[in-house]
């Protein structure tokens, strides 16, 4: 239980995959035009994580190492055609709103890293619960960019208008410019964060944007940017 829980902890915080390691860029800047928009993005590629990191850890000693990916790629995008109709059936306009971006699902490479990295190498319930780690950070990221956006460039929150009367909507944060504003801005906070913490000689060498992308020399096993290193230095024998 010790490491469910840490695979949760990794996801929201360590290892957030849009504030930390920089991935799934896509939906984080085409869909957080409000903050609803970015909590059911979040919510749905959760499900799909967990429930691909479940399946492709079940049937780990079974797929063939040379035809892992393609068969990843099927196990994902069965889910992701099952969210997609289940949206369609019960949540048309949020269907509608998300539109391209919920088949697009398939080939973010926070799903295909974490297949890669992590379920293909551990037990079915470590593997849901990375999954669902990763999935929830993925989530409070886009609710937290969405919500910024809407504030700034509506004046509300999931449709509740927040800002005084008087406030003037700067409109450019709901448009396509704005969501950069808005990643940069919380990306420079969680930075500084990190500053703060080395000057008081904290430990924060698990915080930091992006991948030192040094793979050799990482001792981070669980990485999602080491989705393709481990399994094909095996093959040629370059690891043991």
């Amino acid at each position: 239980m010790n490491k469910c829980i840490e695979r949760l902890y990794n996801g929201i915080l360590k290892e957030n995959p849009t504030f930390v390691l920089m991935l799934g860029m896509c939906p984080t800047l085409a869909v957080t035009t409000s903050a609803l928009n970015g909590l059911f993005m979040g919510l749905t590629t959760m499900v799909v994580l967990a429930l691909s990191n479940a399946f492709i850890s079940l049937l780990r000693n079974i797929i063939p190492a040379k035809v892992r990916i393609p068969a990843f790629i099927v196990i994902i995008a069965s889910f992701v055609t099952m969210m997609e109709l289940l949206l369609e059936g019960f949540l048309p306009s949020l269907y509608d709103t998300l539109g391209i971006y919920i088949p697009l699902i398939v080939v973010n490479c926070i799903i295909l890293g974490r297949a890669e990295s992590y379920a293909s190498k551990n037990p079915v319930l470590p593997s849901v619960f990375d999954g669902i780690g990763m999935g929830f950070g993925f989530a409070v990221a886009l609710t937290m960019i969405g919500a910024v956006r809407e504030l700034l460039g509506a004046g509300d929150i999931f449709g509740f208008h927040i800002m005084p009367d008087g406030f003037v909507p700067v409109s450019i944060f709901i448009m396509a410019p704005g969501a950069f504003f808005v990643l940069a801005l919380l990306t420079a906070i969680q930075n500084q964060v990190k500053i703060s913490g080395e000057k008081k000689g904290k430990d924060m060498s698990k915080i930091g944007s992006g991948c030192s992308e040094d793979c050799m020399n990482c001792s981070e096993s669980g990485c999602s940017s080491r989705k393709f290193y481990d399994a094909d230095a095996k093959e040629n024998g370059e690891v043991e």
